[in-house]
């Protein structure tokens, strides 16, 4: 998105924002932070030091190895996985992983302020709500540090509907681009469907830069995209997007993976393409498993292997298999990550391998997720996927976690009219049948 539209407060800003990912991820930016320091507020001053930001080379020593390009990002995956044959469960198992999606969305969705597990726990105890069994009282959210703006569809007395949020309507406009152009959609496809569906305020960091971006193209003919001017491109925006792609290739990773990797790319670079792979791998790997570090260690196989996501994810699952119990395997992760918080991954995957390994199912497992923290909507939804996913109907309380939205499901899409949770369950389930 060019930056000679912005105000050049507004572009500075952007580029501070720059510098600090660029040096989280290795580069050397000391000098151009400096510069950028020092340059006056002049917009093409400041977009040419965009563009060199964009370009600024690797530390030296740096260790990590962390293409975004496929072929190049598969080439550092030296132990991909192969596909297995789904059963005959596999379309309920894809139901349950939607409906518990759904309902860990909800449950987290009153605590999206970045809260810790003490935090939390602190809240929670007193009230008899520890770990969470159940949404949240209207009583204990007055006491939440931040309640969430829509916190009056979202606790247990008040429950209609489940309210909107992104983190659903992603998952739905997934399904509809696999519908509508099967697995040879491409980034086009998915400017047009935003375009079509997506209001900007129902967006958020990268997404919203390339939304914007997408809509300044269609009335200009210019470049929709997104490489200089896009901070927070290693943050979960893609990972929450990826469901679907799973949910059309059970037991296929890789297969899900490479679907993920074209919607990631469209938004973010590193280690955000490499979580939302590891995502709709892992869900791919759970429809047809009951071993939760099956899982876990075929999802990290689509990671590449001297990238920063990956060693985390081999440290945590140390840490996970070594605990005692899931109060101290988040001790363990959290001594280790808690720099990374809302919505950072490095920790937040970590906190998944908790739940998936000391969960009995999505019934207690949405519960567990929510009050390890960080972004508690959006990793629930994922950690209630992958339960779903992985121990089937069985293992999910439908009727006490569905049962108060009457199947009715608010979506902040424009152009897509389906309100009924079952309905876009059967959806999903029919994507593996394509063609």
């Amino acid at each position: 998105m060019s930056g000679l539209l912005l105000p050049p407060t507004a572009l500075r800003t952007l580029l501070r924002q720059v510098v600090h990912d660029k040096r989280e991820q290795g580069h050397e930016v000391d000098a151009l932070e400096a510069e950028l320091a020092e340059t006056p507020d002049s917009l093409d001053a400041l977009h040419d030091l965009s563009l060199r930001l964009a370009d600024a080379p690797l530390a030296t020593g740096w260790p990590y190895v962390e293409p975004t390009e496929l072929d190049e990002l598969l080439a550092e995956c030296p132990d991909l996985p192969t596909a297995r044959t789904p059963g005959r469960d596999v379309a309920a198992r894809i139901e349950t992983a939607w409906g518990a999606r759904v309902a860990g969305c909800v449950l987290g969705k009153p605590f999206e302020y970045d809260p810790t597990l003490a935090e939390l726990r602190a809240v929670l105890e007193p009230a008899a709500q520890w770990p969470l069994s159940d949404y949240v009282t209207e009583e204990v959210n007055g006491r939440l540090r931040a309640p969430q703006p829509q916190w009056p569809e979202c606790v247990r007395e008040r429950i209609a509907h489940v309210p909107e949020d992104d983190d659903l309507g992603y998952t739905a406009l997934a399904t509809v681009v696999l519908e509508r152009h099967g697995d040879d959609f491409t980034h086009d496809d998915l400017r047009r469907l935003w375009l079509l569906n997506l209001p900007v305020a129902a967006t958020f960091g990268p997404e919203r830069t390339a939304l914007l971006a997408a809509g300044l193209a269609s009335l200009t003919g210019s470049d929709p995209s997104t490489t200089s001017l896009n901070p927070a491109d290693e943050h979960c925006g893609a990972l929450i997007r990826v469901d679907a792609y799973g949910y059309a290739h059970p037991g296929d990773p890789l297969a899900a993976a490479r679907l993920a990797h074209r919607d990631a790319t469209l938004t973010h670079r590193r280690t955000g393409v490499y979580a939302a792979m590891w995502a709709a791998a892992a869900v791919a790997t759970a429809l047809v498993s009951d071993d939760w570090e099956d899982v876990a260690v075929t999802a990290a196989a689509v990671v590449p292997a001297r990238s920063r996501l990956r060693a985390v994810l081999e440290e945590s699952l140390r840490h996970v298999r070594e605990a005692d119990d899931w109060l101290d395997a988040h001790d363990r992760l959290h001594q280790r990550f808690s720099a990374y918080g809302h919505c950072r991954v490095l920790q937040e995957l970590g906190t998944v391998l908790i739940t998936l390994r000391f969960a009995r199912g999505a019934t207690d497992g949405i519960g567990m997720q929510v009050c390890q923290g960080n972004d508690t909507d959006s990793f629930a939804a994922t950690a209630g996927s992958l339960l779903g996913a992985l121990h089937g109907p069985s293992g999910f309380d439908r009727e006490h976690w569905l049962g108060r939205f009457g199947d009715r499901i608010h979506l902040a899409l424009a152009t897509t009219h389906d309100a009924s949770i079952s309905s876009w369950g059967r959806r999903m389930a029919a994507l593996h049948q394509r063609g």
